[in-house]
C-alpha cells in the first residue's frame, strides 16, 4: 500500500475537523458552557485522543467552531431561485434535519408571500435546523460571545456585526419602506438603531428556535415562529 500524499492527509485533517466542529455544536446544544473534550469525541464517534490531538482544550474548539460558522453565515439573506435554501447541505453537515429540504422549500415559498423578511427569517431557521453550529453562532452572538476571552470575543463580535447584523438591519430597513412603515419625511434611522433592531430580532428568532431545535421539530414549526413574531 503506497503512502498517503500530502493533499490527502490534508483532506482527512479538513474532513476530521469538520467533524470534530460539528459534533462539539451538537453537544454544546445540552450542555452548554459544561461541555468537555471526551463529550465530543462520543458524540463523534470519536477516540478521546484523536479529538485531543486537534483541539486540547474547549476554549480551542468553540473558537475555531463560531469562526468556521460564520463563515457559512453570510449570504443567507439573499433567496435562491427555486426556493429552500440549501447552504447547511452544501456544506455536508450530515445533519437529519436535512431531509426535510421539500417541507423546507414549501415554507420558503410561503414566507415570501409574507414579506423579504419572513422569507430570511424561515431560510435562517431552516439553517439552524440543518447547522447546528450555525445557530450557536447567532446564540452567542447576543451574549457578545461571553464565553471566550475578550481578545477572541471582540473580533467575533466585529465580523458578526459587519457580516450578519449589517445586512440584516439593511433588509428590515427595506420592509419597513415596503410596508409603509418607514419613519415619517422618509427618513432613515440611525445606524446603531437599524443594528439594534437587527440584534432584538435575532434573539427572538434565538429564543422561539431553542425549544423546537431540542425537540427536533424547527423545520417543521419554522413557519408559525415566524407568524408568531409577526415578521
Amino acid at each position: 500500500m503506497s503512502p498517503r500524499t500530502k493533499e490527502q492527509n490534508e483532506e482527512i485533517r479538513l474532513r476530521r475537523l469538520a467533524q470534530i466542529r460539528k459534533a462539539a455544536a451538537d453537544v454544546f446544544l445540552n450542555k452548554g458552557p459544561l461541555l468537555e473534550i471526551r463529550d465530543v469525541a462520543v458524540q463523534a464517534g470519536l477516540g478521546y485522543g484523536t479529538v485531543y490531538h486537534y483541539y486540547s482544550n474547549k476554549g480551542n474548539l468553540l473558537h475555531d467552531l463560531l469562526w468556521d460558522a460564520l463563515e457559512r453565515a453570510g449570504g443567507w439573506l439573499e433567496a435562491p431561485a427555486g426556493g429552500h435554501f440549501g447552504l447547511a447541505a452544501a456544506a455536508d453537515t450530515g445533519n437529519s434535519a436535512a431531509a426535510d429540504s421539500q417541507s423546507g422549500s414549501r415554507e420558503t415559498a410561503a414566507a415570501a408571500e409574507l414579506g423579504p423578511v419572513a422569507a430570511a427569517g424561515i431560510r435562517l431557521l431552516q439553517l439552524w435546523a440543518e447547522d447546528h453550529a450555525l445557530y450557536l453562532l447567532h446564540k452567542l452572538a447576543g451574549e457578545a460571545f461571553a464565553s471566550l476571552p475578550e481578545a477572541r470575543s471582540a473580533p467575533l463580535s466585529a465580523a458578526f456585526r459587519r457580516e450578519v447584523l449589517a445586512p440584516l438591519a439593511a433588509l428590515l430597513e427595506t420592509g419597513r419602506a415596503a410596508d409603509g412603515a418607514a419613519a415619517s419625511g422618509g427618513n432613515a434611522a440611525e445606524p446603531p438603531y437599524r443594528l439594534q433592531r437587527a440584534e432584538m430580532l435575532l434573539a427572538a428568532l434565538v429564543g422561539c428556535a431553542s425549544l423546537s431545535l431540542r425537540r427536533g421539530k424547527l423545520h417543521e414549526e419554522a413557519m408559525d415562529i415566524v407568524r408568531f413574531l409577526k415578521l
